[in-house]
């Protein structure tokens, strides 16, 4: 009977630590809720069951090869831009994911309604890169990038383009344009 009862507690206890339900709005590294840096384009459907997804599929005459998929909520809200590696190959893995809904948060709290300070204060800035209309904030603990417009930045460090900027070029409360994580 001792033994009956200490093997379904033990079972129980195996049950209930199995449910770990990914959270579909965590951002981490190598996935973002579902979606990892092994899913290919053909699972998309499944992933996002729930949601919509439309594909801007094109050739080479005008576009340079875009190819996104875009995945909206069915209320109408966009969610996330994939682009996948190679384009019109369901078979092809994604290779960067531009995170459009605020809901989308990393562990540390990062997400589309953040400032620079948030990031710098959670995370180490690998690189930064002067970008025509926009500053790169690059994170590799993250895989991640962070767009902040030209316009966040004081006036006379917006038009010179061979310009080095640094951290402390970039005011505090600077805020992301974008969010993108790269695979």
């Amino acid at each position: 009977m001792r033994n009956l009862l200490f093997g379904t507690i033990a079972l129980s206890l195996i049950f209930t630590s199995c449910k770990n339900e990914q959270d579909p709005f965590k951002v981490e590294k190598q996935n973002i809720g579902l979606l990892t840096d092994s899913t290919q384009v053909k699972d998309l459907k499944s992933i996002f069951a729930n949601d919509s997804i439309a594909n801007f599929e094109s050739g080479e005459e005008f576009s340079g090869d875009i190819n996104t998929i875009e995945i909206f909520e069915k209320g109408g809200n966009k969610l996330l831009v994939l682009t996948p590696e190679r384009i019109l190959d369901s078979t092809s893995v994604i290779k960067s994911v531009q995170i459009v809904d605020e809901r989308f948060k990393t562990d540390k709290d990062i997400s589309t309604l953040s400032t620079f300070k948030d990031i710098s204060s959670a995370y180490k800035i690998s690189k930064i890169s002067n970008l025509i209309n926009s500053v790169l904030v690059t994170v590799n603990e993250l895989n991640a990038s962070f767009a902040i417009s030209k316009e966040e930045l004081p006036a006379n460090l917006r038009f010179d383009m061979k310009l080095q900027i640094e951290e402390t070029h970039i005011p505090d409360n600077a805020k992301i344009k974008y969010f993108f994580i790269n695979w």
